[in-house]
């Protein structure tokens, strides 16, 4: 690298022609950001790129262990800058941090050094943020306030957990003059600052891969950001991350593989395979734990586009401990079939690739008045439906009954992946769980968090631990199943989206383990919304026709739509641009096993 700090200033200042043109040309010369190969041609000061180490061959098969990402220097506060221009040297300094935490402490006085901490959530801002210098008829004093405007982007918490949030953010600094010139920070809140451009730039959204706590054969997902690291690989930062706790959405309600006091200590890539070396107390005679700690470091890996179609070798200490092959072939991940369903006149129906398949064997198969919120088992062997008095479960079989099995006002049902049901007691404010093969009745599941809210629909996830629930017609929270079978609990709730005064939330369906479709209906039409349960990142779904309820399972989305020829059942094309109509009349609520 030859850029200079002199190179850098001088064309900085060259830049300072205007007021209009302040903010931008001082946020430009607080940093210096690596993105491209570029020289700048009138100071000779060369620009290139970030991607982290290297280790041994990153050109061999599959992709590279790390991804490339633009870092950013600061400089330390200038003599001759203003009120503003000192806020955003300061704000570029908190992005440049976590590579160089010594230019940051420059922009404080003794007292703010020894008195502010980057630890904490960071604030994650809109680019477009405003400083208000105290005016000219403001009497500053010896100390000058300086108010700073924006728009909430997100926090990212320190369990590394990625919340969005809206609205006006509005947040003071203290300033006073330095000896010599310019000025130096006096106070400001703790915790990092940062514009959403700089977590683009630095950050990754990341899946890690723990196990479930009640199902340890299957994987959950947990979503988090993580700071790429100049110093490291991008699957070193991966893994150093998974042997942390999961974030405080899944705490109580997972595991995992690898033993407290493991560590990472290299990670090596060869023309067709990586080889990971962990230390610590896994024991290499002791292979009890060997496929579930490859699982994880297999899809926490691979979902992130790291070492795909290559052999993964774990070490311990140095010693060969187990080999992961791309094509292994396991079902850690949602093994639920996409077999479709629809209901007409109260009968459960298959549906092909094409069409209407014909009724289900038995009772279930049959018209059938009063019976609505269907919903299917993991398996598609039982179907379970709310009544004006209750549940009612039939087995999808020649001799199979409809038997009610929980009375009361209840949520219409969802099925565990256990093979339990489940639903909400509206009027004894009190989660049920059923068993089918237990024998007996159903038994209460603690959610204190739920007590004195209206609980309008739950659905649990086909992983089998988030669970998501409607409270009212216009909220969405995302909890988790934490305790085992003694004492497990819905618990660990998140708030995912709230709909605008006026609007009804329609219908929820699980697409996959990390997404969630929400149907909302307000004055404008519909909106059809794909969540990120994870991170709250959110994809719109083009809709063709209004629609009455959707259901989902991986690649798959059905919807009961309402056309002016009836209701009907279409299907979205799998680029989520049309859709296509599957059953044109006498259909209606399709379903997939859970979700």
């Amino acid at each position: 690298m030859t850029t200079t700090k002199s190179c850098f200033l001088d064309q900085l200042r060259s830049q300072m022609t205007g007021a209009r043109r302040r903010e931008r040309a001082w946020r430009l010369g607080a940093v210096f950001v690596i993105a491209v190969a570029v020289v700048c041609a009138s100071s000779g000061c060369t620009v290139i790129p970030v991607t982290g180490p290297i280790t041994l061959n990153e050109a061999g098969s599959g992709d590279p262990l790390s991804k490339p990402f633009h870092r950013m220097i600061a400089f330390p506060p200038d003599k001759s800058w203003n009120e503003e221009q000192t806020i955003r040297g300061l704000q570029a300094a908190m992005a440049a941090y976590a590579d160089d935490p010594t230019i940051l402490p420059q922009y404080l006085t003794q007292e703010a050094r020894a008195k502010w901490s980057a630890s904490g959530p960071v604030t994650v801002v809109d680019d477009a943020f405003e400083v208000v210098p105290p005016t000219g008829r403001e009497e500053t004093g010896p100390v000058e306030k300086v108010t700073v405007k924006g728009r909430w982007v997100a926090r990212i918490k320190e369990d590394d957990s990625y919340a969005p949030t809206a609205g006006p953010w509005v947040d003071s600094f203290e300033l006073v003059k330095a000896e010599g010139g310019g000025y130096l920070v006096k106070s400001l809140p703790n915790g990092l600052l940062l514009t959403n451009s700089d977590v683009t730039r630095a950050y990754r959204a990341t899946n890690l891969y723990y196990l479930n706590g009640n199902s340890p054969n299957t994987l959950v997902v947990d979503r988090v950001r993580l700071r790429l690291k100049p110093t490291e690989t991008y699957a070193q930062t991966i893994l150093q991350r998974l042997l942390k706790s999961p974030t405080s959405a899944l705490q109580g309600a997972v595991t995992t593989s690898f033993p407290a006091d493991t560590k990472v200590e290299s990670i090596r890539s060869g023309e067709d395979r990586v080889v990971i070396n962990l230390s610590g107390p896994l024991d290499t005679l002791d292979l009890s734990a060997e496929d579930s700690l490859r699982a994880q470091i297999r899809y926490s890996l691979n979902k992130n586009e790291i070492a795909k179609g290559r052999v993964i070798e774990i070490q311990v200490n140095g010693e060969s401990y187990s080999i992961d092959r791309p094509d292994s072939d396991d079902d850690w991940l949602d093994a639920t079939s996409d077999a479709a369903y629809y209901i007409s006149k109260g009968a459960v129906h298959y549906m092909s690739k094409d069409g209407p398949a014909g009724s289900v064997p038995g009772p279930a198969g049959q018209e059938r008045e009063g019976f609505h919120g269907f919903a299917l088992s993991k398996d598609g062997g039982y179907v379970a439906a709310q009544t004006s008095t209750g549940i009612s479960v039939a087995a999808l079989t020649q001799s199979g009954r409809w038997q009610e099995v929980i009375q009361g006002t209840l949520t219409p049902p969802t099925w565990h992946r256990d093979g339990s049901l489940w639903t909400y007691d509206q009027t004894n404010a009190a989660l049920l769980r059923y068993d089918p093969l237990s024998g007996k009745g159903p038994q209460r599941i603690s959610a204190p968090k739920l007590t004195g809210l209206d609980v309008t629909r739950l659905r649990i996830a086909r992983d089998g631990v988030r669970v998501a629930v409607t409270t009212g017609q216009n909220t969405v929270q995302i909890g988790a199943l934490t305790g085992g079978a003694a004492g497990m609990m819905l618990g660990n709730f998140q708030a995912l989206t709230t709909t605008e005064g006026g609007n009804k939330i329609l219908d929820v369906a699980w697409e996959d383990d990390e997404h969630l479709l929400v149907l909302v209906e307000g004055q404008a039409g519909q909106v059809l919304n794909e969540i990120n349960v994870g991170d709250g990142e959110i994809e719109g779904v083009p809709l063709k026709e209004p629609l009455a309820a959707v259901a989902a399972v991986k690649d798959r989305v059905l919807a009961e739509a309402k056309t002016a020829k009836g209701n009907q059942i279409m299907e979205l094309s799998q680029d989520r641009q049309s859709w296509t109509t599957k059953i044109e009349s006498g259909a209606s609520t399709p379903l997939f096993p859970l979700g």
